[in-house]
């Protein structure tokens, strides 16, 4: 089973396979208008949010997402542990508290044995029990690339729903896990990741975000989203643009995984940073005399990346606190939302 390296058989890996966003942008701009839009949904597609929330009653509203990628490790139990992880994170993005989760399975039947697939998804049910939740059935399907990943659904009360665009002009950000997770990710790949580089990849990508509970119920904080795919950049243009605001962000304040700063350095980064500076860059402004692996870094996708929230400046303190209660030493400030176009300023 240890010979067996899942990234072997995927072309890309965690939320680095995402599509790109701007070729995203496009092909959403072709789907017809949206349907019934009940009075009860609360957040569906228009600001491309972390989860769908419907009303149920008036303490409840229900928070469903899902999410699913190939392999960003070698590791089959790794890798389920990861996908877990990262896919319960749009619930505690929310504000919400998981309830129970549906596994999505694609795997190539003929080239993986079963004992492989069982650890994979042993390695999802792992981090679902550490959320307190049942993994309550799913779906599988042959397949060439390895998926794996859950439908994830979680409760909150309606008055504590956290959407990505209701941010304040003169809120504080605040960024819960360092960056660099994608850089580690092309390391491996490289094979030139030891395993204190792994260990450090695998104790931020298998975190769960619970904090985003506590946070939800703090008085304050007015938006939340988490940090994957599309990079730093990219995530805080969404809160930018659906709250109608520009950010100025500390480049200098911005955690990053030391090791894989020393790797973007050297110029291992992803495509997919790359990819997504394409379909953002234009909206992003760098110090004139930023590093070409800064530029890397905020555009790097992070699989199972920290919650971004956005918070009046008297509420930076309490949630600073919550972040490093739940075990999140990293978690810093790092930037404002100001009135102005929908745009970041790195400084």
């Amino acid at each position: 089973m240890t010979s067996i390296a899942l990234t072997q058989f995927s072309h890309g890996g965690g939320c680095g396979c995402k599509i790109a966003p701007g070729l995203l942008s496009e092909i959403l701009s072709r789907v017809a208008p949206q349907g019934l839009v009940p009075p009860e949904l609360m957040v569906g597609l228009e600001t491309s949010d972390d989860a769908a929330v419907y009303r149920l009653n008036e303490t409840q509203a229900l928070v469903a997402t899902t999410d699913f990628f190939t392999p960003i490790v070698d590791d089959p139990r790794d890798f389920g542990r990861i996908a877990a992880t990262n896919a319960l994170s749009d619930i505690y993005a929310m504000g919400g508290t998981p309830i129970m989760a549906l596994a999505l399975v694609g795997m190539p039947i003929a080239k993986l044995p079963p004992e492989v697939i069982g650890q994979v998804l042993a390695g999802g049910a792992e981090v679902c029990r550490a959320a307190g939740i049942p993994i309550a059935g799913g779906h599988s399907i042959d397949l060439l690339e390895p998926i794996y990943g859950l439908v994830a659904l979680g409760l909150v009360h309606p008055d504590r729903v956290h959407r990505n665009a209701d941010g304040r002009a003169g809120d504080v950000l605040v960024l819960g896990k360092p960056l660099g997770v994608g850089i580690l990710s092309a390391a491996l790949k490289k094979g030139v990741l030891d395993a204190a580089g792994y260990a450090e990849m695998l104790r931020h990508t298998t975190r769960l975000n619970t904090v985003g509970m506590a946070l939800g119920a703090l008085p304050g904080v007015h938006a939340m989203t988490d940090v994957t795919g599309f990079g730093l950049a990219g995530h805080l243009l969404e809160i930018c643009r659906g709250s109608g605001l520009g950010a100025h962000v500390a480049l200098a304040d911005v955690p990053v995984i030391d090791v894989a700063a020393a790797f973007a350095q050297q110029g291992i980064v992803t495509g997919a940073s790359g990819r997504n500076w394409a379909a953002y860059g234009a909206s992003v402004t760098l110090p004139a005399d930023a590093a070409a692996w800064q530029q890397a870094m905020v555009s790097d996708p992070q699989t199972s990346g920290g919650l971004l929230v956005s918070c009046a400046p008297e509420a930076v303190g309490t949630v600073l606190a919550a972040f490093h209660a739940d075990g999140f030493a990293e978690a810093a400030v790092v930037g404002t939302l100001q009135a102005g176009a929908a745009e970041i300023t790195f400084v």
